[in-house]
């Protein structure tokens, strides 16, 4: 296990860019606060909270700092670890039918003590030995399994993502600025058969839909949620703020502060 896999983070607030959560990872928020989004539902972390995040979902997160400070612990439970885990400790992954991108931990009094076991390498006093790393990991993956056993099937679900409904998962996730072969993996489609499928369902290619659907949630959002294009632009999926600019007018025949001045 690499030594940031353990590790206490000082970001400054802000969007950070979306992205497909490639493992699962263990999130201890000690100072500041997380707000993470998954396309339908906002999940928000106070000092002492906890979550995972989970593999193959979608989300954009905000971190904000408290007295100029953000810190957090993060542990990552990676597939190598957990097939390595799951051959010491067998679990039958059983039944669990929440899909949510991010599940909330009971912090717990073992939670707790875990997280006060790790002060003196997340305070960067003491380094962290590899080895003793993932022992670590498993102390706490064995701690959130007592805690939530059905979680096995979060875990030890090595499986890719199944087809899903392409109109139902392209209306949730169509914020996100991700590549179309990563919405086609989520969707359980290769490439040729996610862009065959989206034309058939939307009579549409999917970067025009793409687009237009970005704009027209932006125009909506600008024109009466009253929000200024500075704070839109990323919250619908686009990357910089003259690109949007641009397509905006272009989509609309007026400038996205145009729109804002005429409310």
């Amino acid at each position: 296990m690499e030594i940031d896999k353990i590790h206490s983070c000082y970001l400054g607030p802000g969007i950070s860019p979306e992205h497909l959560i490639p493992e699962h990872y263990f999130m201890y928020l000690l100072q500041g606060t997380y707000v993470a989004y998954d396309g339908e539902k906002k999940y928000i972390s106070n000092p002492g909270d906890a979550i995972i995040a989970r593999k193959n979902h979608l989300i954009r997160y905000t971190k904000n700092k408290v007295d100029n400070e953000f810190h957090k612990i993060v542990i990552a439970l990676d597939e190598p670890f957990l097939r390595s885990f799951l051959e010491k400790h067998p679990y039958k992954p059983g039944v669990f039918d929440n899909d949510d991108s991010i599940l909330t931990v009971e912090t717990n009094a073992l939670v707790r003590n875990f997280v006060n076991s790790l002060e003196p390498y997340y305070k960067g006093s003491e380094k962290l030995d590899p080895d003793f790393a993932d022992v670590k990991r498993e102390e706490l993956l064995i701690i959130l399994l007592k805690q939530n056993p059905a979680w096995a099937h979060v875990f030890f679900n090595f499986s890719i993502p199944q087809r899903v409904d392409l109109e139902t998962f392209m209306n949730k996730n169509f914020r996100f600025n991700i590549k179309l072969e990563q919405f086609a993996f989520l969707a359980g489609r290769s490439l040729s058969t996610f862009k065959r499928d989206f034309n058939k369902v939307f009579n549409e290619m999917p970067g025009t839909w793409l687009t237009r659907k970005r704009l027209e949630e932006a125009h909506f959002q600008i024109k009466n949620q009253h929000k200024k294009p500075g704070d839109v632009y990323l919250e619908v999926g686009f990357e910089n703020l003259s690109h949007f600019s641009y397509a905006f007018k272009k989509q609309f025949g007026k400038s996205p502060a145009a729109v804002q001045k005429a409310q």
